[in-house]
């Protein structure tokens, strides 16, 4: 037990040793850590101070280059001050001087003026004392002498004002002919469209006589349904491979061929076939008058026109008139139109559109009583057009009074599309015709030596003798044959009535 208890105290005392040399090292190891530490800190406050040290040196140096920056610029203002000083007290002391100068001028001109003032006094005098002077010679005095040499200088004056006058008259005649023609001609020149043949029937062509059987119908019950859906004629002959659709309408012609195509090539024909497909056509040929509306008024470059003018637009495509067609017609004319405007400084597109439109009266949905010229003018107000677009629509027949510059170009241009050679077609016998009368008419008036009816009839030329009529009976024959003509005569257009009378004066000189 002892062995027990002293090896247990032994073990006892080696743990107390232990333990204390354990804890000396550990405080040995903390006083070396803590050592360390405190080299580490002031070798980072070192870096720290320098570092610091280093950046307030850069600053200094910076602060000082910045100063020494705004030290010259200072300067330089200063300079410049200087200078711009220097120069103003150059200025005023120029300024001075120019105004001495200025000053010693002014005291020169007086004193020249002062003198050139005595002179004038001085030449006075003396141009009084030659005006008595002449007035005791020539018995005249100095008014009456002027009154003499004034009226002398107006007569002479307007002896040479006349003359001129005249001159400048004769050549603005001469170079205002020329120019207009100019322009007729290269305006002609450069719109020209191709003529269509004014007909009143359509041929319709099929593959075999057979079908005309089918087309007829039994008792013809096939052909009147046609008929009467269509409003045509149809007539069937002997002519081979061919069947005749007759009516002025040309639109209806065009909706009963259409149909008939279909027909035949459906094979079906019957009274009811016949209506829904007469129907079914009518809205197709509708449609393409639209569109052909459409695309005129695209062409031609004109916007903005009521939907309702553009379809009567299309409609002129089925109108013919003297074997020309509306459409063509109303084309040529509004390029004729244009050109013509732009060629006079007017507004092109103002003109094309008026002479687009100045036919529409020809190609109205309902029957109207009025000429188309005014129906025309009604349709474009009716549609809110411009009044000088309605009155060039109007007045192209002259049916009512022209306002506008367009009017009298439309005027034209329609003319000239109408009368060109080749634009429209009539029949010989019956041109001759009026012809004829036309110069007929003009002889049955007294004093009236020859009559000539020229550009295709749209002028009669009437000679008179000077000795039986004047000048003032000849303005009143001209209406008097002009009245006759419109009582008497149907004519398309309007007819020019030039009544000429020639007095000639010869003289000898021996």
């Amino acid at each position: 037990m002892l062995y027990f208890i002293s090896g247990f105290v032994g073990l006892l005392v080696g743990a107390v040793i232990a333990y204390i040399l354990s804890n000396s090292r550990l405080n040995k190891k903390v006083q070396n850590r803590l050592e360390e530490a405190e080299n580490q800190a002031e070798a980072i406050k070192r870096d720290k101070l320098l570092e610091v040290k280093e950046k307030f040196l850069n600053k200094k140096a910076e602060l000082e280059k910045e100063v020494q920056i705004r030290d010259q610029k200072l300067q330089q203002n200063e300079n410049r001050l200087r200078q711009k000083e220097m120069q103003l007290n150059q200025r005023h002391n120029d300024l001075q001087r120019k105004h001495q100068e200025a000053d010693a001028v002014r005291e020169n001109l007086e004193a020249q003026i002062s003198v050139i003032e005595g002179k004038k006094e001085e030449l006075e005098k003396l141009q009084m004392q030659e005006r008595e002077k002449l007035e005791v010679i020539s018995g005249l005095s100095a008014e009456e002498a002027k009154n003499r040499l004034v009226e002398s200088l107006k007569e002479e004056a307007k002896t040479e004002a006349a003359s001129y006058i005249n001159e400048i008259m004769d050549d603005a005649k001469m170079t205002a002919s020329k120019e207009a023609k100019k322009i007729v001609i290269q305006t002609i020149q450069r719109i020209g469209t191709e003529t269509a043949i004014e007909n009143s029937v359509t041929v319709f062509h099929i593959e075999n006589d057979e079908m005309k059987g089918r087309i007829i119908g039994r008792e013809g019950r096939n052909i009147r349904a046609i008929e009467a859906a269509c409003g045509v004629e149809i007539v069937v002959d002997d002519t081979p491979e061919a069947i005749v659709i007759s009516a002025f309408d040309p639109v209806r012609r065009e909706i009963a061929r259409l149909a008939l195509h279909q027909l035949v090539a459906d094979g079906r024909i019957h009274p009811a076939r016949i209506e829904e497909v007469v129907a079914k056509v009518q809205k197709q040929v509708e449609d393409e008058i639209i569109e052909t509306g459409k695309r005129t008024t695209i062409d031609l470059g004109i916007h903005g026109l009521h939907p309702e003018l553009i379809r009567l637009i299309g409609k002129m495509k089925y109108r013919s008139s003297y074997g020309q067609n509306l459409l063509q017609h109303a084309r040529e004319t509004a390029n004729l139109c244009a050109v013509m405007a732009a060629e006079l400084g007017l507004n092109p597109k103002k003109a094309k559109r008026a002479g687009l439109l100045h036919d529409i009266g020809k190609v109205p949905d309902e029957e109207t009583e009025m000429a188309h010229a005014e129906y025309g003018m009604h349709l474009a107000e009716k549609y809110k057009e411009k009044p000088d677009i309605c009155n060039a629509i109007g007045a192209h027949h002259e049916e009512c009074e022209m306002t506008s510059l367009i009017a009298p170009i439309v005027q034209i241009c329609d003319a000239i599309s109408g009368a060109r050679p080749g634009a429209r077609r009539e029949i010989v016998e019956a041109y001759i015709k009026r012809l004829n009368d036309l110069e007929k008419i003009a002889l049955s008036y007294p004093g009236v030596t020859k009559t000539y009816a020229i550009q295709a009839g749209r002028e009669l030329r009437v000679i008179v003798g000077a000795d039986k009529i004047d000048d003032k009976q000849t303005e009143q024959l001209s209406a008097e044959i002009a009245q006759k003509i419109q009582n008497e005569m149907t004519y398309p257009g309007q007819v020019k009535i030039t009544v000429i009378r020639e007095t000639r004066a010869v003289n000898y000189a021996r």
